[in-house]
């Protein structure tokens, strides 16, 4: 079974900071990590392989830096990893992405299986996944739980909130998983040793021929920013606290009426 997986190096969301004078993002101080529902597909990614054999490659879009991300991918059982990586490339929305990651794709070859996180930690707009499926023409199944390959078919446990739906797929297709679906394993430090020592493939825009480049960056990117900045904060409530719960009551009336609530 040949698998691709899609990954994205993130900012730690939990290191971010926001600007309140100039309304600005300022992830500068945040360490890059794996997105961590692509840490999920990955690990389902080498689950699958383990059973029945085959390759997993991982992909992404990004810069030099998301090398670091794609290696720690393969320490944990991706077999190669490719970058695309261009300053064409650079603020491309979710639309764009998609259509870059599906250019590469069919660039690099005939995939059964191609995996995706629900969402990444940065955006959570969850809309790359179900792009690309799209942009190629195959199934799609979101909220993957639990993944099992039978008969040449996909069986994929689709997540709601009161349980899951059973699926079947022909293969191509483009599943996006969710974090219940495994714990990601830890890579070893032979496996860190040897994953610092293999070969990243980096693809540019001019290596796509399928790309139309009208359709990617800033200029090609349906999504416009119009402004960001951080809700304000809500006054924290009043508390009433009397020496009777109807004298409490009395009192909260009083208020009420006062504010002309009620």
């Amino acid at each position: 079974m040949e698998i691709l997986v899609c990954v994205k190096q993130v900012p730690d969301t939990a290191e971010i900071k926001v600007d309140s004078g100039t309304n600005t993002v300022d992830a500068s101080g945040a360490p890059k990590i794996l997105n961590p529902f692509d840490a999920n597909a990955v690990e389902a990614a080498v689950q699958l392989k383990e059973e029945h054999g085959g390759n997993v490659t991982v992909l992404s879009m990004g810069t030099e830096q998301t090398k670091a991300v794609l290696k720690a991918c393969i320490s944990v059982g991706a077999d190669k990893a490719v970058l695309l990586n261009d300053d064409l490339f650079k603020d491309s929305d979710t639309f764009a992405t998609s259509y870059i990651l599906a250019s590469a794709i069919k660039k690099l070859g005939s995939f059964d299986l191609i995996l995706c996180g629900k969402q990444a930690i940065d955006g959570d707009s969850g809309q790359v996944g179900p792009q690309i499926a799209e942009h190629l023409g195959v199934a799609q199944i979101t909220y993957a739980s639990k993944i099992q390959y039978k008969d040449n078919r996909l069986v994929v446990n689709r997540e709601h909130e009161d349980g899951y739906e059973i699926i079947m797929a022909k293969l191509p297709a483009v599943c996006i998983v969710v974090n219940t679906i495994n714990t990601p394993r830890y890579a070893t430090v032979k496996s860190k040793m040897a994953a610092n020592k293999a070969k990243i493939v980096v693809l540019a825009a001019a290596d796509l021929p399928e790309l139309d480049q009208t359709m990617i960056g800033l200029e090609g990117s349906p999504t416009k920013t119009i402004e960001v900045f951080t809700p304000p904060k809500k006054a924290s409530g009043i508390k009433i606290k009397e020496g009777t719960g109807n004298e409490s009551g009395i009192k909260l009336a009083k208020m009420l009426i006062s504010e002309r609530v009620i």
